[in-house]
């Protein structure tokens, strides 16, 4: 999720979203990414990214352990497959289609069509680059990052957390349970999540104090 907040003429501050789709797993790493490569200059007021892939070389490693490639992996790699082939015809020059059908997880997806697709020497070299771990320590807004280490998306040994201690811009919240997009509460757990009531405090705060930060 990603937004600005911009001062209305009654001289309230008010949040205006930008984007609503910053809600799967890739988009946010692109996020993490796009305002580390940017840096102070974004336009972008504040930002907040829930179940974060940092590594996606340790998130792969997680996805193939067997029981995680049965529950995730396999059908995840099959809903890639799925997507690409709805418009193959776009890409028969360019890849070899055939192969890519016969990826058995999201790696050999990645190897054989989504590196191609953007340029990549190597799947090695697109995962290296898309990894926003490494880009962290350049963040120059607020960011508010939730991940639990639970996670077997974004295993807890991958979360850079020492880098993120050295970011005044970065709040990591990292939680023992609440696994991928989860983090439920209470005994019947039916309407909010922490990740909502976190969300919505970090949100408020921005609203209250969000030029206090930025005079800073």
């Amino acid at each position: 999720m990603i937004f600005n907040c911009s001062r209305h003429r009654n001289n309230h501050l008010v949040l205006s979203p930008i984007e609503e789709a910053f809600k799967t797993f890739f988009p946010r790493m692109l996020l993490l990414n796009y305002l580390g490569k940017i840096g102070p200059k974004t336009p972008l007021k504040a930002a907040a990214t829930f179940s974060v892939g940092w590594n996606i070389f340790a998130c792969s490693e997680s996805l193939e352990k067997p029981l995680n490639w049965l529950l995730f992996n396999y059908y995840l790699t099959t809903c890639l497959q799925s997507s690409v082939n709805k418009h193959r015809h776009m890409f028969v020059k360019l890849i070899d289609m055939d192969h890519v059908m016969k990826a058995k997880s999201i790696r050999e997806f990645d190897k054989r069509f989504t590196s191609v697709m953007f340029g990549y020497q190597t799947n090695d070299d697109y995962y290296t680059d898309a990894s926003p771990y490494h880009r962290l320590k350049s963040v120059g807004i607020p960011v508010l990052c939730l991940n639990s280490v639970d996670d077997v998306f974004s295993p807890s040994h991958a979360i850079p957390i020492e880098t993120a201690k050295q970011n005044p811009n970065v709040a990591l919240v990292l939680t023992s349970y609440g696994g991928h997009i989860g983090f439920l509460e209470g005994i019947w757990p039916r309407q909010s999540t922490y990740m909502n009531r976190v969300f919505k405090q970090f949100v408020q705060a921005m609203i209250e104090h969000g030029h206090e930060l930025s005079n800073m």
